[in-house]
């Protein structure tokens, strides 16, 4: 029998050195990373301006800041041709700064969190009114915000682990032992329902989930529709509860399986804001609704007064009882369109640190559904299990693991997901979705051979999908050009191979035609591992007039960014290129899986065939498609 309150301790003391790691990155990030670099990588805006401030719905304080970086660009151009997507969104924590000189930066005392993010533009929470004069007055020193560490995300992980450790709540103990491998998961006895909109594999899932007194896993490989059946499942199981909460690691993973949902009829309750902005995903955020409510014109009315009574009060005048009678009045509308709120939805939608939200405070669900639980701590985790009576997880543990930035952490198994564990420790629980609606055979087989024991289908509809007649549907192009380091933190590029990569793709859509192109949108993935080769490969397809007319069906990013996407064409840089056989993170050979199955019809990959035949995997990558 394995000591898992042990384990969970173990685990506390990981989560603690990943504390410290991140920690002190940001320090690092603050205190020697150039303003310029820092908005290449996504946590900078600057220079920014203040807009309007108010106070939200949340009775928060609240106030708009302006990314104005493109207005100063020297050329007239956007700055950073390399900037990479922004890294804020809502609930992080982010700190204004003013420049000075020789690089540095001066902070400034206002800790903010982010409320909503929209383009160029961002809400953001502030502790009092002259916060808000000090930061408009900044604004003409040159003002800029940047993502400040997150503390409060790390303070709850710990927590939820001391609860679990400490065993507090029976069915807390019962989860713990049951996910260790130290009790039997049970199941119900009743007859399968059948779903004739979906295969034999995905219909087994969803029995599977609604037969599951404790723990359920769908495990979903590339393509597989896991989504689709996560949502039945979701609905079947709302015909038995009242209510459930369905969380995921990312606020994007949270509104892709809220949206489905809301397309599926269900009432949707949205803790937090999403990450993208449009009025049907607004329309169920939970701000949104409680703005919406027919009591909220009250309620901000005498919030409204309570602001006003503590403005005007002249010095020793008693304005205790009155605000009293108005704070009393204000905790009595909210409770009231709360209670609404909350009645009328089925599904409560968050991350799982949302999980902890004090609107959620006291809240219980039978049934918690975490989605894509492969990329989720297991801290994480058990915020949202103290909730609940049951978990179903869904994800693929062969795919993108969660962010570990402390590498002894990651090696005594902080990169462990909670996924993975219950499907060693209970693979009776696992239910594989078998059937793939996404790739050409080819492109699938050597990936289900790998990862998932040949167990993957191709449908009949994808099997022999492909853009051109009679052509290879994957292909390997050896670059042997060294790679080279860059930049202050050594990244790798090799310009060699992202020209070789260019020139196929240019001949490529001329081979296709740029008319049958444009016309049937047939759309490019360029994906390496490297954000370097990324950045310098997205500046080419830019600055090119070749690529002029098709640049809006091409899209280039890392691994990371890719995860969850499909392209009619995938083409890959592995970059690597040296006379040692050192292939680096490369050997994380899930993020090559994810990489491979974005493609539908057609997949090229371009690397070193002498350097990357050192790893087994590569070798019999290389191997496989000249056989194809």
């Amino acid at each position: 029998m394995k000591n898992s309150a042990l384990y969970m301790q173990q685990l506390r003391s990981l989560l603690l050195m990943e504390y410290e790691a991140e920690k002190e990155e940001f320090r690092v990030q603050s205190e020697k990373m150039s303003i310029e670099r820092k908005k290449r990588r996504g946590i900078c805006w600057y220079p920014v301006k203040t807009g309007r401030s108010y106070y939200n719905s949340l009775n928060q304080l609240v106030v708009e800041i302006h990314n104005n970086a493109k207005e100063v660009a020297a050329d007239g151009n956007p700055i950073d041709d390399d900037t990479e997507d922004t890294l804020f969104e809502y609930g992080k924590p982010v700190q204004f700064f003013v420049p000075l000189k020789e690089g540095k930066v001066k902070y400034v005392s206002c800790q903010s969190t982010i409320s909503f993010v929209d383009g160029d533009r961002m809400v953001v929470s502030v502790p009092s009114s002259q916060h808000v004069l000090e930061l408009e007055r900044l604004t003409d020193e040159g003002l800029g915000v940047q993502l400040y560490f997150d503390e409060t995300s790390y303070k709850t992980m710990l927590h939820a682990l001391d609860d679990v450790t400490n065993g507090k709540g029976h069915r807390l103990t019962e989860l713990r032992e049951i996910f260790a491998g130290n009790q039997a998961p049970r199941k119900l006895t009743m007859q399968p329902m059948s779903f004739p909109w979906l295969n034999k594999t995905q219909e087994k899932a969803v029995n599977e989930v609604l037969w599951a007194k404790d723990v359920a896993i769908v495990h979903g490989p590339p393509g597989t529709g896991k989504t689709t059946t996560l949502v039945e499942a979701i609905y079947e199981t709302l015909r038995r509860e009242t209510q459930v909460l369905v969380c995921a690691q990312s606020n994007m993973a949270v509104d892709w399986i809220s949206e489905k949902l809301v397309d599926h009829g269900v009432p949707v309750l949205r803790i937090g804001n999403p990450s993208r902005v449009n009025d049907k995903m607004l329309s169920f955020t939970y701000e949104r609704q409680f703005e919406s409510h027919p009591d909220y014109p009250e309620l901000w009315a005498v919030r409204k007064s309570i602001r006003q009574v503590h403005a005007d009060r002249k010095k020793g005048e008693k304005t205790h009882q009155k605000i009293a009678r108005l704070r009393e009045r204000a905790q009595e509308l909210e409770m009231r369109i709360n209670q609404s709120l909350f009645s009328d939805a089925r599904v409560i939608a968050c991350t799982l640190v949302g999980a902890a939200n004090k609107i959620l405070v006291g809240q219980k669900y039978s049934t918690l559904f975490i989605d894509e639980a492969a990329q989720a701590l297991e801290p994480a985790c058990w915020i949202a299990i103290r909730k609940a009576g049951r978990v179903v997880l869904a994800g693929d543990h062969q795919q993108l693991p969660p962010t570990i930035k402390c590498f002894e952490a990651m090696k005594q198994g902080l990169g462990k997901t909670l996924m993975e564990r219950i499907v060693e420790n209970q693979p009776s629980a696992v239910t594989l979705l078998g059937v793939q609606y996404r790739m050409n055979e080819a492109i699938m087989k050597f990936s289900s051979d790998w990862f998932y024991d040949g167990k993957l289908l191709s449908d009949a509809s994808v099997q022999h999908r492909s853009v051109l007649d009679y052509e290879k549907p994957i292909v390997w192009i050896n670059s042997d050009e060294p790679e080279q380091f860059v930049g202050e933190s050594h990244g790798r590029i090799n310009k060699a191979e992202a020209e070789l990569l260019l020139l196929h793709l240019q001949g490529y859509i001329n081979k296709i035609g740029v008319s049958r192109f444009l016309e049937e949108n047939i759309d490019v993935g360029i994906i390496s591992p490297y954000r370097v080769q990324t950045q310098y490969i997205r500046q080419q397809i830019r600055r090119r007039e070749e690529f002029r007319k098709v640049r809006h069906l091409i899209s280039v990013n890392t691994v990371d960014g890719f995860q969850g996407q499909e392209r009619d064409i995938i083409l890959i840089s592995l970059v690597r290129s040296n006379e040692h056989g050192q292939i680096g993170f490369l050997s994380d050979l899930r993020r090559m899986n994810v990489a491979m199955t974005r493609a539908r019809m057609k997949l090229l990959i371009f690397g070193n065939a002498n350097t990357l035949a050192h790893s087994a995997f590569y070798k019999k990558l290389l191997s496989y498609i000249e056989t194809v």
